[in-house]
């Protein structure tokens, strides 16, 4: 979706749009958003540049956004460049010691760099962390269950699961202005690595932070039924359903799990939107209407 260049909107509509905003920006002044950034935001480089622009815009109105991103399509090219091939059991990436060097370097190194780059760019102050920052992310190994049948567990590597996290270090950073950018990798009592999906981070990331909001990113509108149709909003009952009935699946699994279990544990707002839609954010945070999906514990 393309933005309309702003030399053909008239400045007298430009202003009532920017006083529109004004009851959301006094609504979440101080309050933390969490930002799950991936897909094709992440991919292509005006959804990129938008997405920068729009993390910057809302901590200069005085919101405190923190970003945890992913990093799949890049963890797989570079794999497919050292001649591995990638592996997913219900959604989970199977993560060998020798996946696990190529998720470090990809997610803490590439990924988030360029997004730091890319956000300092446009005048914020973006600071990277792993979860190996200051104590926060303590990971175990992860024993994925089968989600048909509860008594087979799958052996999915170095992929980890979230024991605890130790918020000082982000909000130490949020104190000073900072914008933290997460990479999902956390580090255990064996002094391993584990790479921890993103999704899961970012739902347990808005608990712990008490976020206002946790945002989504995705390459759909939201969560669609069987007839490809937008759900604009979902009950913790619908989503049991919607699992059950294998609407929800793959990928979706995670994702739609850690916004649910959020919802649940006092985060106010889990929102799932179109990451393709240029200032998908502003559209979802700053505005009535919103891009995507709505899930309430």
């Amino acid at each position: 979706m393309n933005t309309l260049n702003s030399q053909f909107v008239p400045a007298q509509l430009k202003a009532e749009i920017l006083s529109e905003a004004l009851p959301f920006i006094q609504k979440f002044h101080g309050k933390t958003i969490v930002i799950k950034y991936g897909g094709n935001a992440m991919t292509e480089e005006r959804l990129q540049r938008a997405f920068a622009r729009d993390v910057v815009l809302l901590k200069l109105v005085g919101m405190n956004p923190v970003i945890v991103h992913g990093g799949g399509p890049q963890i797989g090219d570079a794999l497919r460049r050292v001649g591995k091939q990638s592996e997913f059991i219900q959604g989970m990436r199977v993560t060998d010691a020798e996946t696990m060097e190529v998720v470090e370097w990809v997610l803490g190194g590439q990924v988030q760099g360029d997004l730091v780059t890319l956000i300092n760019s446009f005048g914020g102050q973006a600071v990277g962390l792993t979860g190996k920052d200051g104590g926060l992310i303590r990971a175990k190994k992860l024993k994925l269950q089968d989600i048909h049948d509860p008594t087979v567990f799958y052996d999915v590597g170095q992929v980890g699961e979230i024991e605890s996290i130790n918020p000082a270090v982000v909000k130490a950073l949020q104190d000073d202005a900072f914008i933290p950018v997460i990479s999902p990798i956390g580090v255990g009592d064996d002094e391993l690595s584990y790479n921890i999906n993103a999704d899961v981070v970012a739902g347990k990331m808005a608990e712990t932070l008490k976020a206002e909001k946790l945002v989504m990113l995705t390459n759909t509108p939201g969560v669609l039924d069987k007839e490809g149709n937008l759900i604009t909003g979902l009950t913790s009952q619908e989503i049991d359903a919607l699992f059950a009935d294998g609407t929800i699946s793959g990928g979706m699994y995670p994702k739609i799990s850690s916004a649910l279990q959020a919802a649940r544990n006092g985060v106010k707002a889990v929102h799932i939107i179109d990451g393709r839609v240029d200032h998908c954010l502003l559209l979802e945070i700053l505005t009535p209407q919103g891009v995507g999906t709505m899930i309430k514990g």
